[in-house]
Protein backbone atom coordinates (compact mmCIF):
# COMPACT_ATOMS: atom_id res chain seq x y z
CA UNK A 1 0.00 0.00 0.00
CA UNK A 2 1.22 3.64 -1.11
CA UNK A 3 0.37 5.52 2.08
CA UNK A 4 1.81 9.31 2.23
CA UNK A 5 1.68 10.76 5.70
CA UNK A 6 1.62 14.80 5.75
CA UNK A 7 3.08 15.96 9.20
CA UNK A 8 6.31 14.19 11.10
CA UNK A 9 5.89 14.92 14.33
CA UNK A 10 5.05 12.31 17.22
CA UNK A 11 2.11 11.03 15.78
CA UNK A 12 3.36 11.03 12.20
CA UNK A 13 6.78 9.46 12.91
CA UNK A 14 4.35 7.11 14.97
CA UNK A 15 2.40 5.96 12.03
CA UNK A 16 5.37 6.24 9.34
CA UNK A 17 7.68 3.75 11.81
CA UNK A 18 4.41 1.13 12.02
CA UNK A 19 3.72 1.03 7.99
CA UNK A 20 7.40 0.98 6.95
CA UNK A 21 7.64 -1.75 9.32
CA UNK A 22 4.67 -4.07 7.53
CA UNK A 23 6.57 -3.03 4.07
CA UNK A 24 4.21 -0.52 3.24
CA UNK A 25 5.71 2.29 0.67
CA UNK A 26 5.89 5.23 2.74
CA UNK A 27 6.56 9.33 1.87
CA UNK A 28 6.57 11.87 4.85
CA UNK A 29 6.14 15.60 3.91
CA UNK A 30 7.32 18.09 6.17
CA UNK A 31 8.20 21.54 6.69
CA UNK A 32 10.96 21.31 9.11
CA UNK A 33 14.09 20.33 7.65
CA UNK A 34 14.99 18.44 10.61
CA UNK A 35 12.63 16.01 11.19
CA UNK A 36 12.07 15.07 7.09
CA UNK A 37 16.31 14.74 7.58
CA UNK A 38 15.31 12.25 10.84
CA UNK A 39 12.67 10.54 10.08
CA UNK A 40 14.48 9.57 6.46
CA UNK A 41 17.72 8.40 7.96
CA UNK A 42 15.91 6.37 10.85
CA UNK A 43 13.00 4.95 8.90
CA UNK A 44 12.75 2.71 5.45
CA UNK A 45 10.80 5.91 3.93
CA UNK A 46 11.04 8.78 1.60
CA UNK A 47 10.71 12.34 3.13
CA UNK A 48 9.58 15.39 0.99
CA UNK A 49 10.23 18.99 2.64
CA UNK A 50 7.87 20.96 1.99
CA UNK A 51 4.01 22.38 2.96
CA UNK A 52 1.81 19.17 2.02
CA UNK A 53 -1.14 21.89 1.62
CA UNK A 54 0.54 22.66 -2.01
CA UNK A 55 -0.23 20.73 -5.18
CA UNK A 56 3.08 20.35 -6.38
CA UNK A 57 4.44 18.92 -2.84
CA UNK A 58 1.82 16.18 -2.83
CA UNK A 59 2.41 15.24 -6.36
CA UNK A 60 6.51 15.57 -5.76
CA UNK A 61 5.19 12.80 -3.20
CA UNK A 62 3.37 10.51 -5.39
CA UNK A 63 -0.19 11.55 -4.33
CA UNK A 64 -1.02 10.05 -8.40
CA UNK A 65 -0.63 6.71 -7.24
CA UNK A 66 -1.39 6.77 -3.54
CA UNK A 67 -3.66 4.84 -1.77
CA UNK A 68 -4.17 6.95 1.24
CA UNK A 69 -2.87 10.16 2.59
CA UNK A 70 -2.78 10.85 6.48
CA UNK A 71 -2.68 14.77 7.71
CA UNK A 72 -1.31 14.97 11.02
CA UNK A 73 0.59 18.49 10.87
CA UNK A 74 -0.39 20.69 13.66
CA UNK A 75 -2.89 23.11 11.87
CA UNK A 76 -6.26 21.64 11.35
CA UNK A 77 -6.70 23.94 7.89
CA UNK A 78 -3.40 22.55 6.39
CA UNK A 79 -5.09 18.78 6.77
CA UNK A 80 -8.09 20.07 6.07
CA UNK A 81 -6.76 21.30 2.62
CA UNK A 82 -4.13 18.63 1.77
CA UNK A 83 -6.94 16.34 2.38
CA UNK A 84 -9.24 18.39 0.09
CA UNK A 85 -6.44 18.65 -2.97
CA UNK A 86 -5.96 14.47 -2.41
CA UNK A 87 -9.41 14.08 -3.23
CA UNK A 88 -10.32 16.94 -6.02
CA UNK A 89 -6.36 16.88 -7.98
CA UNK A 90 -5.06 13.47 -7.47
CA UNK A 91 -8.06 11.01 -6.63
CA UNK A 92 -6.28 9.59 -3.59
CA UNK A 93 -9.08 6.65 -2.01
CA UNK A 94 -8.82 7.23 1.50
CA UNK A 95 -8.18 10.43 3.58
CA UNK A 96 -7.57 10.68 7.13
CA UNK A 97 -7.25 13.98 9.19
CA UNK A 98 -6.04 14.81 12.70
CA UNK A 99 -8.80 17.42 13.57
CA UNK A 100 -8.05 19.75 17.01
CA UNK A 101 -10.18 22.70 16.93
CA UNK A 102 -13.80 21.64 18.37
CA UNK A 103 -15.47 24.67 16.29
CA UNK A 104 -14.92 22.14 13.38
CA UNK A 105 -17.15 19.24 15.40
CA UNK A 106 -19.49 20.91 16.24
CA UNK A 107 -22.46 17.96 15.26
CA UNK A 108 -24.64 21.89 13.98
CA UNK A 109 -21.60 21.26 11.15
CA UNK A 110 -21.49 17.43 10.97
CA UNK A 111 -21.76 17.56 6.93
CA UNK A 112 -18.99 19.74 6.62
CA UNK A 113 -16.62 16.54 6.09
CA UNK A 114 -18.31 15.50 3.15
CA UNK A 115 -17.65 14.72 -0.84
CA UNK A 116 -19.53 17.90 -1.35
CA UNK A 117 -17.79 19.88 0.53
CA UNK A 118 -14.32 19.10 2.62
CA UNK A 119 -13.91 15.49 1.06
CA UNK A 120 -12.52 13.94 4.40
CA UNK A 121 -13.12 9.66 5.03
CA UNK A 122 -11.93 9.92 8.64
CA UNK A 123 -11.84 12.44 11.15
CA UNK A 124 -9.11 12.23 14.01
CA UNK A 125 -9.84 14.25 17.09
CA UNK A 126 -7.03 13.44 19.71
CA UNK A 127 -8.46 15.33 22.24
CA UNK A 128 -11.84 13.33 22.37
CA UNK A 129 -10.01 9.66 21.55
CA UNK A 130 -7.49 10.31 24.69
CA UNK A 131 -10.55 11.71 27.15
CA UNK A 132 -13.02 8.49 26.33
CA UNK A 133 -9.63 6.61 27.18
CA UNK A 134 -8.82 8.34 30.72
CA UNK A 135 -12.48 7.77 31.29
CA UNK A 136 -12.58 4.20 30.60
CA UNK A 137 -9.47 3.69 32.70
CA UNK A 138 -11.12 5.08 35.15
CA UNK A 139 -13.47 2.76 35.49
CA UNK A 140 -11.20 0.43 35.93
CA UNK A 141 -8.83 1.85 38.17
CA UNK A 142 -6.83 -1.62 38.79
CA UNK A 143 -5.77 -2.17 35.17
CA UNK A 144 -3.36 -0.39 33.33
CA UNK A 145 -5.01 -0.66 29.83
CA UNK A 146 -8.72 -1.03 28.87
CA UNK A 147 -9.99 -0.62 25.62
CA UNK A 148 -13.40 -2.26 24.37
CA UNK A 149 -14.58 -3.93 21.09
CA UNK A 150 -18.02 -5.01 19.77
CA UNK A 151 -19.81 -1.97 20.62
CA UNK A 152 -18.40 -2.08 24.62
CA UNK A 153 -19.76 -6.00 24.93
CA UNK A 154 -16.01 -7.05 24.90
CA UNK A 155 -13.11 -5.65 26.67
CA UNK A 156 -9.37 -5.69 26.44
CA UNK A 157 -7.60 -5.44 29.74
CA UNK A 158 -3.96 -5.27 30.91
CA UNK A 159 -3.15 -5.76 33.91
CA UNK A 160 0.53 -5.85 35.78
CA UNK A 161 0.43 -8.91 38.11
CA UNK A 162 2.25 -8.56 41.90
CA UNK A 163 4.00 -11.24 44.34
CA UNK A 164 0.09 -11.54 45.83
CA UNK A 165 -1.56 -12.57 42.12
CA UNK A 166 -3.71 -15.83 43.26
CA UNK A 167 -3.00 -17.02 39.19
CA UNK A 168 0.66 -16.44 39.89
CA UNK A 169 3.35 -19.70 38.79
CA UNK A 170 -0.02 -21.26 37.91
CA UNK A 171 -0.46 -22.91 34.17
CA UNK A 172 -2.72 -21.16 32.09
CA UNK A 173 -4.80 -24.29 31.84
CA UNK A 174 -5.82 -24.60 35.21
CA UNK A 175 -6.68 -21.01 35.97
CA UNK A 176 -9.40 -21.64 33.14
CA UNK A 177 -10.47 -24.81 35.46
CA UNK A 178 -10.41 -23.13 38.66
CA UNK A 179 -12.62 -20.54 37.50
CA UNK A 180 -15.15 -22.47 34.52
CA UNK A 181 -17.43 -19.64 34.43
CA UNK A 182 -15.22 -17.10 34.29
CA UNK A 183 -15.71 -15.46 30.28
CA UNK A 184 -12.02 -14.48 29.99
CA UNK A 185 -9.41 -15.64 27.79
CA UNK A 186 -5.60 -14.69 28.55
CA UNK A 187 -4.30 -13.94 25.25
CA UNK A 188 -0.69 -12.32 25.94
CA UNK A 189 1.96 -11.35 27.91
CA UNK A 190 4.77 -9.08 28.33
CA UNK A 191 7.74 -10.02 30.19
CA UNK A 192 11.02 -8.00 30.14
CA UNK A 193 9.91 -6.07 27.33
CA UNK A 194 8.84 -9.09 25.12
CA UNK A 195 5.60 -9.80 23.98
CA UNK A 196 4.53 -12.86 23.91
CA UNK A 197 1.12 -15.01 22.78
CA UNK A 198 0.04 -16.79 25.87
CA UNK A 199 -0.24 -20.53 25.68
CA UNK A 200 -1.84 -23.39 28.21
CA UNK A 201 1.47 -24.36 29.22
CA UNK A 202 2.68 -20.81 30.60
CA UNK A 203 2.90 -19.89 33.69
CA UNK A 204 3.02 -16.08 34.89
CA UNK A 205 5.42 -14.59 36.77
CA UNK A 206 5.27 -11.44 38.78
CA UNK A 207 5.92 -8.24 37.16
CA UNK A 208 4.49 -9.73 33.60
CA UNK A 209 1.90 -7.46 31.85
CA UNK A 210 -0.68 -9.51 30.91
CA UNK A 211 -3.75 -8.75 28.44
CA UNK A 212 -6.90 -10.78 28.50
CA UNK A 213 -10.62 -10.53 26.87
CA UNK A 214 -13.41 -10.73 28.38
CA UNK A 215 -17.12 -10.25 28.54
CA UNK A 216 -17.80 -6.58 29.63
CA UNK A 217 -19.60 -8.34 32.58
CA UNK A 218 -16.54 -10.45 33.86
CA UNK A 219 -14.35 -7.60 33.91
CA UNK A 220 -14.73 -7.26 37.62
CA UNK A 221 -14.75 -10.20 38.72
CA UNK A 222 -11.62 -10.99 37.46
CA UNK A 223 -9.32 -8.19 38.36
CA UNK A 224 -10.82 -9.24 41.84
CA UNK A 225 -9.69 -12.96 41.20
CA UNK A 226 -5.99 -11.32 40.00
CA UNK A 227 -5.85 -8.66 43.33
CA UNK A 228 -7.13 -5.71 41.43
CA UNK A 229 -10.47 -5.20 42.30
CA UNK A 230 -10.40 -1.19 43.09
CA UNK A 231 -13.30 0.36 43.44
CA UNK A 232 -14.48 3.41 41.13
CA UNK A 233 -13.61 6.89 42.09
CA UNK A 234 -16.00 8.93 43.64
CA UNK A 235 -13.64 11.63 44.89
CA UNK A 236 -11.74 13.26 41.89
CA UNK A 237 -9.68 16.41 40.69
CA UNK A 238 -8.49 17.45 37.53
CA UNK A 239 -5.23 19.25 37.10
CA UNK A 240 -5.67 20.84 33.62
CA UNK A 241 -8.71 22.53 32.60
CA UNK A 242 -7.49 22.24 28.70
CA UNK A 243 -10.03 20.77 26.16
CA UNK A 244 -9.22 17.11 27.62
CA UNK A 245 -10.13 18.52 31.24
CA UNK A 246 -13.27 19.74 29.81
CA UNK A 247 -14.14 16.33 28.15
CA UNK A 248 -13.32 14.36 31.09
CA UNK A 249 -15.33 16.55 33.65
CA UNK A 250 -17.85 16.47 31.39
CA UNK A 251 -18.01 12.88 30.68
CA UNK A 252 -17.82 12.04 34.74
CA UNK A 253 -20.60 14.37 35.45
CA UNK A 254 -22.92 11.85 33.05
CA UNK A 255 -21.23 9.17 34.55
CA UNK A 256 -22.97 9.32 38.63
CA UNK A 257 -22.76 11.08 41.32
CA UNK A 258 -19.10 11.76 41.32
CA UNK A 259 -17.62 15.00 43.76
CA UNK A 260 -15.26 16.54 41.01
CA UNK A 261 -12.90 19.05 41.25
CA UNK A 262 -11.10 21.06 38.56
CA UNK A 263 -7.76 22.81 38.59
CA UNK A 264 -6.52 25.63 35.56
CA UNK A 265 -4.40 28.06 36.10
CA UNK A 266 -5.85 30.84 33.41
CA UNK A 267 -8.38 32.71 34.92
CA UNK A 268 -10.04 33.51 31.55
CA UNK A 269 -10.31 29.72 31.02
CA UNK A 270 -10.86 28.73 34.12
CA UNK A 271 -14.64 30.61 33.74
CA UNK A 272 -15.27 29.55 30.45
CA UNK A 273 -15.32 25.95 31.57
CA UNK A 274 -17.13 26.86 34.48
CA UNK A 275 -19.95 27.94 32.95
CA UNK A 276 -20.07 24.36 30.79
CA UNK A 277 -20.24 22.52 33.24
CA UNK A 278 -22.48 21.48 35.79
CA UNK A 279 -21.84 20.01 38.76
CA UNK A 280 -18.09 20.09 38.81
CA UNK A 281 -16.23 22.97 40.60
CA UNK A 282 -13.56 25.10 39.16
CA UNK A 283 -10.45 26.01 40.94
CA UNK A 284 -8.67 28.85 39.14
CA UNK A 285 -4.91 28.55 40.41
CA UNK A 286 -1.67 26.38 39.99
CA UNK A 287 -2.04 22.58 40.10
CA UNK A 288 1.57 22.24 41.96
CA UNK A 289 0.26 24.78 44.83
CA UNK A 290 0.14 22.59 48.13
CA UNK A 291 -2.60 25.03 49.48
CA UNK A 292 -5.09 24.53 46.75
CA UNK A 293 -5.13 21.07 46.27
CA UNK A 294 -5.75 20.96 49.98
CA UNK A 295 -8.59 23.33 49.53
CA UNK A 296 -9.92 20.98 46.49
CA UNK A 297 -9.89 17.92 48.85
CA UNK A 298 -6.81 16.35 47.49
CA UNK A 299 -6.90 14.37 51.16
CA UNK A 300 -9.75 12.62 50.54
CA UNK A 301 -9.68 11.89 46.40
CA UNK A 302 -9.23 8.53 45.08
CA UNK A 303 -7.94 10.17 41.86
CA UNK A 304 -6.43 12.79 40.47
CA UNK A 305 -6.51 13.18 36.64
CA UNK A 306 -3.74 15.82 35.74
CA UNK A 307 -3.82 17.10 31.89
CA UNK A 308 -2.23 19.84 31.34
CA UNK A 309 0.14 20.65 27.98
CA UNK A 310 3.56 20.22 29.57
CA UNK A 311 4.54 16.73 30.75
CA UNK A 312 6.47 17.97 33.25
CA UNK A 313 3.89 19.33 35.38
CA UNK A 314 1.46 16.59 34.71
CA UNK A 315 4.22 14.58 36.20
CA UNK A 316 5.14 16.66 39.01
CA UNK A 317 1.53 17.25 40.29
CA UNK A 318 0.60 13.76 40.56
CA UNK A 319 4.03 13.24 42.82
CA UNK A 320 2.47 16.05 44.69
CA UNK A 321 -1.09 15.20 44.92
CA UNK A 322 -0.36 11.62 45.77
CA UNK A 323 2.15 13.04 48.62
CA UNK A 324 -0.49 14.97 49.65
CA UNK A 325 -2.67 12.20 50.32
CA UNK A 326 -4.57 11.07 46.93
CA UNK A 327 -5.34 7.54 46.42
CA UNK A 328 -3.96 7.50 43.31
CA UNK A 329 -2.68 9.54 40.10
CA UNK A 330 -2.98 9.31 36.51
CA UNK A 331 -1.01 11.84 34.24
CA UNK A 332 -1.07 12.72 30.49
CA UNK A 333 2.80 12.21 29.06
CA UNK A 334 3.39 12.84 25.54
CA UNK A 335 6.70 11.87 25.22
CA UNK A 336 7.65 8.25 25.54
CA UNK A 337 10.58 8.32 27.19
CA UNK A 338 8.78 9.95 30.19
CA UNK A 339 6.44 6.68 30.17
CA UNK A 340 9.17 4.63 32.51
CA UNK A 341 9.86 7.78 34.57
CA UNK A 342 6.56 8.30 35.89
CA UNK A 343 5.89 5.07 36.98
CA UNK A 344 9.36 5.46 39.07
CA UNK A 345 8.58 7.89 41.12
CA UNK A 346 4.86 6.57 41.83
CA UNK A 347 2.42 7.91 39.45
CA UNK A 348 -0.46 4.50 39.31
CA UNK A 349 -1.33 5.42 35.25
CA UNK A 350 -0.36 7.38 32.06
CA UNK A 351 -2.04 8.16 28.98
CA UNK A 352 -0.13 8.80 25.48
CA UNK A 353 -1.62 10.59 23.42
CA UNK A 354 0.25 9.43 20.79
CA UNK A 355 -0.33 5.68 20.98
CA UNK A 356 -4.20 6.46 21.32
CA UNK A 357 -4.15 8.56 18.05
CA UNK A 358 -2.35 5.74 16.24
CA UNK A 359 -4.47 2.71 17.16
CA UNK A 360 -7.63 4.70 15.99
CA UNK A 361 -5.83 5.58 12.61
CA UNK A 362 -4.90 1.88 11.94
CA UNK A 363 -8.45 0.65 12.52
CA UNK A 364 -8.65 2.54 9.17
CA UNK A 365 -5.47 1.25 7.58
CA UNK A 366 -6.11 -2.48 8.77
CA UNK A 367 -7.91 -4.30 5.17
CA UNK A 368 -10.46 -6.83 5.51
CA UNK A 369 -13.72 -7.09 7.86
CA UNK A 370 -12.18 -5.27 10.93
CA UNK A 371 -14.01 -3.00 13.02
CA UNK A 372 -11.51 -1.95 15.66
CA UNK A 373 -7.84 -2.17 16.33
CA UNK A 374 -5.84 -1.06 19.55
CA UNK A 375 -1.64 -1.06 19.72
CA UNK A 376 -0.37 -2.60 22.94
CA UNK A 377 3.36 -1.93 24.31
CA UNK A 378 4.55 0.56 21.48
CA UNK A 379 2.87 -1.86 18.31
CA UNK A 380 4.38 -4.89 19.78
CA UNK A 381 1.20 -6.97 19.32
CA UNK A 382 -2.42 -5.44 18.23
CA UNK A 383 -6.10 -6.33 20.12
CA UNK A 384 -8.06 -6.66 16.76
CA UNK A 385 -12.33 -6.68 16.56
CA UNK A 386 -12.79 -8.26 12.81
CA UNK A 387 -16.24 -10.22 11.09
CA UNK A 388 -15.55 -13.63 9.78
CA UNK A 389 -16.74 -13.88 6.22
CA UNK A 390 -17.94 -16.58 4.43
CA UNK A 391 -14.47 -16.29 2.38
CA UNK A 392 -12.42 -16.85 5.80
CA UNK A 393 -10.39 -19.94 6.33
CA UNK A 394 -11.54 -19.20 10.23
CA UNK A 395 -15.05 -20.75 8.83
CA UNK A 396 -17.00 -23.83 9.51
CA UNK A 397 -14.05 -25.95 10.82
CA UNK A 398 -12.83 -26.54 14.57
CA UNK A 399 -10.60 -23.83 15.95
CA UNK A 400 -8.06 -26.19 16.54
CA UNK A 401 -8.07 -27.13 12.98
CA UNK A 402 -7.73 -23.90 11.41
CA UNK A 403 -3.96 -22.85 11.51
CA UNK A 404 -3.67 -20.06 13.10
CA UNK A 405 -0.45 -18.51 12.90
CA UNK A 406 1.85 -19.04 15.59
CA UNK A 407 1.19 -15.27 16.92
CA UNK A 408 -2.46 -14.84 17.23
CA UNK A 409 -5.03 -15.95 19.25
CA UNK A 410 -8.60 -15.59 19.62
CA UNK A 411 -10.01 -14.03 23.02
CA UNK A 412 -13.28 -13.61 22.29
CA UNK A 413 -16.56 -14.24 19.77
CA UNK A 414 -19.34 -12.52 19.51
CA UNK A 415 -22.77 -14.44 17.96
CA UNK A 416 -26.55 -13.86 18.22
CA UNK A 417 -26.16 -11.02 20.51
CA UNK A 418 -23.76 -13.15 23.39
CA UNK A 419 -20.24 -13.36 23.91
CA UNK A 420 -18.31 -16.71 24.24
CA UNK A 421 -14.84 -17.63 25.07
CA UNK A 422 -13.53 -19.97 22.45
CA UNK A 423 -11.98 -23.22 23.10
CA UNK A 424 -10.39 -25.75 20.48
CA UNK A 425 -13.95 -26.93 19.44
CA UNK A 426 -14.98 -23.82 18.37
CA UNK A 427 -16.61 -23.21 15.30
CA UNK A 428 -16.62 -20.33 13.66
CA UNK A 429 -19.71 -19.11 11.85
CA UNK A 430 -19.65 -16.29 8.59
CA UNK A 431 -20.63 -12.80 10.13
CA UNK A 432 -19.63 -13.80 13.50
CA UNK A 433 -17.58 -11.28 15.19
CA UNK A 434 -13.89 -12.23 16.78
CA UNK A 435 -11.58 -9.90 19.10
CA UNK A 436 -8.01 -11.65 18.65
CA UNK A 437 -4.67 -10.72 19.57
CA UNK A 438 -1.69 -11.02 16.95
CA UNK A 439 1.71 -10.03 17.68
CA UNK A 440 2.67 -7.03 15.20
CA UNK A 441 4.86 -10.32 12.70
CA UNK A 442 1.42 -12.04 11.74
CA UNK A 443 -0.95 -8.62 11.36
CA UNK A 444 -0.39 -8.92 7.86
CA UNK A 445 -1.67 -12.91 8.31
CA UNK A 446 -4.86 -11.30 10.09
CA UNK A 447 -5.84 -9.29 7.47
CA UNK A 448 -5.88 -11.48 4.96
CA UNK A 449 -8.29 -13.88 7.36
CA UNK A 450 -10.66 -11.06 7.20
CA UNK A 451 -10.59 -9.72 3.52
CA UNK A 452 -13.35 -9.61 0.91
CA UNK A 453 -12.56 -11.94 -1.91
CA UNK A 454 -13.72 -11.64 -5.35
CA UNK A 455 -15.92 -15.08 -4.55
CA UNK A 456 -17.78 -13.20 -1.49
CA UNK A 457 -19.54 -11.57 -4.36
Amino acid sequence: MRVIVCGAGRVGYGIARRLARENNDVTVIDQRKELVREVSERLDVRGVLGNCAFPEILEEAGAREADMLIAVTQQDEVNMIACEIAEHMFKVPTKVARVRAQEYLDQRYADLFSRDHIPIDVIISPEREVSEAIIQRMSTPGAFEIKSFVDGKVWAVGVKLREDCPIVNTPLRQVAELFPDLKITIVAFNRGGQMRRAHAFDQLTPGDEIYFVANRNDVTRALEIMGEAERQARRIIIVGGGNVGLYVAQGLEKTGSMKIRLIEADRERAEEIAEQLERTVVLQGDGLDRNLLREAGVVDAESVVVVTDSDQVNILASVVAKREGARRAMALINDPDYGPVSEAVGIDRHIDPRATTISTILQHIRRGRIKGVYSLADGAAEIIDAIALETSPLVNLPLRDAELPEGVMIGAVYRDGQVSMPTGDTVINAGDRLVLMALKDCVKDVEQMFRVSLEYF
